[in-house]
């Protein structure tokens, strides 16, 4: 009796604390695969952002991008400032000397995509094309040797790399709004790893 009446217990302190837990980091949508991160009005970064290691040489993903992330800035010059996506630093430096990453914005009626990178502490992009909203868009970063391979819409883009060999002590770069103005109401945008 004794022995069942623990297990008893046990599964009601099992079921409380499952039943009490948040879920640690940006939520799944359950619904699909992707995970949806949301920046709210007036800040930069996506709610319970966590920068997770990154060991890879290569970064594959989908991400979908909706209405929310239509938007006018509020000083017309930041309207061409890049947004970031996703992608990691590099070089087992911070991602401000050494990284690669997507960029986005909406600019002339359209959502741009950006080859963003940090190469020593200097910041190159490339613009690469359009994706459509509410449509699963494909990307890829590839590490080869000096150089960083950005894949979309079926086109490699190469983009010059400061280190050689793997990322080394690097962590994945999440979405980020801004430039130095932040979000003018809530976005969301969908990321689903490949």
């Amino acid at each position: 009796m004794k022995k069942v009446i623990n297990q008893l217990l046990a599964g009601i302190f099992l079921l409380i604390f499952i039943v009490s837990c948040e879920w640690i980091g940006n939520t799944p949508s359950f619904g699909d695969d992707f995970i949806t991160y949301t920046i709210r009005e007036g800040n930069h970064d996506p709610e319970h952002n966590l920068n997770t290691p990154f060991t890879a040489s290569s970064l594959r993903f989908q991400a979908l991008f909706d209405s929310s992330c239509v938007y006018k800035s509020k000083i017309p010059e930041n309207q061409g400032d890049i947004n970031k996506l996703y992608g990691f630093s590099d070089c087992s430096s911070q991602h401000q000397s050494n990284s690669a990453r997507f960029g986005w914005n909406w600019r002339e009626g359209a959502l741009r995509i950006y080859a963003y990178i940090y190469v020593n502490g200097t910041r190159q992009e490339k613009e690469l094309g359009i994706a459509e909203l509410n449509e699963p868009t494909s990307f890829r970063i590839d590490i080869r040797d000096n150089s960083y391979v950005f894949t979309f819409q079926g086109i490699e883009t190469v983009m010059p790399r400061h280190c050689s060999g793997g990322v080394g002590i690097a962590y994945k770069l999440f979405p980020y709004f801004g430039g130095d103005e932040p979000a003018p109401h809530d976005m969301q945008i969908k990321i689903r790893n490949l």
